[in-house]
């Protein structure tokens, strides 16, 4: 299935023209998890032709208004549209105090469990997992506590090579589960039919790391090897790095070299400061560190399978 990934909204705290503060679809494994929901998210989904019934995840990365100021809305929204089934949010310490002062001054009522994980720790952590994903948190260095989401598609099963299975009668449909679960066959005899006789590796788990607002943190590589795409803050360029120091946020450089040591498969870069009319510096100025690069700009599809990532407007 790969990773469909839309971007709702990719501009910094202030909303600019045909973009929106932070908010990102992402599909995996059947999944629609929504990370982070500034405002206008709502407005993004429904121009994304999203049923908002399909979101069962929330991941908030940091309580700065730009990352979770749409969450409210969205909640009084799947309220009137009389959802039930329970509602996943993972966010930092303080997100449930402050939905719960909402809840109660505004007299919302909501039709369906709110079941919210309060994250405190900083480490680096499994916080959900089950049968096809797994999700661990990313510790950042921002002003606030922050994080971003490590999701990991589990190892796929190993592929039967009918082929190569026909070539040994003895081997039977009940067999199959243990030869992709990567188990050699035992003849009668006690001869061994060693598993890569008969099957084939399966494809790659896909991985999609988010890194929200941060400066920069080089050791986040270790955690990142390998990952599909890479998904970084880039709110400033090198020429304001100082700017970045002091609001500890990052620059595209940056961003490219941590992807670079990462080995990651793309990089995609956000969080452009109003600052800049012309994002397209963001682009070439990681491109001198690392390749491929594409800019996170609202309204944007991202597809990645086995093959090469594309981007595409629906």
């Amino acid at each position: 299935m790969g990773i469909g990934l839309t971007i709702l909204g990719s501009a910094s705290a202030i909303p600019i023209h045909q973009n929106f503060p932070t908010a990102q679809l992402l599909q995996l494994c059947g999944r629609y998890i929504l990370i982070d929901c500034g405002e206008g998210t709502q407005l993004q989904l429904i121009r994304a032709g999203v049923k908002f019934s399909k979101i069962d995840q929330v991941y908030i990365s940091h309580l700065h208004g730009d990352h979770f100021f749409g969450l409210p809305g969205l909640l009084a929204s799947f309220e009137l549209m009389q959802r039930k089934r329970p509602l996943q949010i993972f966010a930092p310490k303080g997100l449930e105090a402050i939905l719960k002062a909402i809840r109660r001054e505004s007299g919302m009522r909501l039709s369906y469990p709110l079941q919210i994980a309060a994250l405190t720790t900083n480490a680096s952590e499994v916080i959900y997992a089950d049968d096809k994903i797994e999700v661990k948190n990313l510790p950042l260095d921002h002003r606030i506590y922050t994080n971003g989401y490590l999701f990991e598609e589990k190892p796929k099963l190993r592929k039967l090579d009918r082929a190569a299975v026909e070539k040994y009668p003895e081997i039977q449909i009940s067999d199959y589960p243990n030869l992709k679960n990567g188990c050699d066959f035992i003849r009668k005899d006690g001869t061994r039919i060693k598993n890569e006789w008969v099957t084939r590796d399966p494809p790659n788990p896909l991985s999609y790391a988010f890194c929200s607002d941060t400066a920069y943190k080089p050791e986040l590589a270790d955690l990142l090897q390998n990952v599909s795409v890479l998904y970084h803050e880039a709110t400033f360029l090198e020429a304001d790095a100082h700017l970045a120091r002091q609001t500890k946020h990052s620059t595209a450089a940056e961003a490219a070299r941590l992807a670079r040591a990462s080995h990651a498969g793309l990089l995609l870069l956000g969080h452009f400061s109003a600052r800049y009319r012309d994002c397209s510096a963001f682009k070439r100025e990681a491109e001198t560190h690392f390749e491929p690069v594409r800019l996170a700009k609202a309204g944007e599809v991202l597809k990645v399978d086995s093959g090469k990532p594309k981007m595409a407007i629906p």
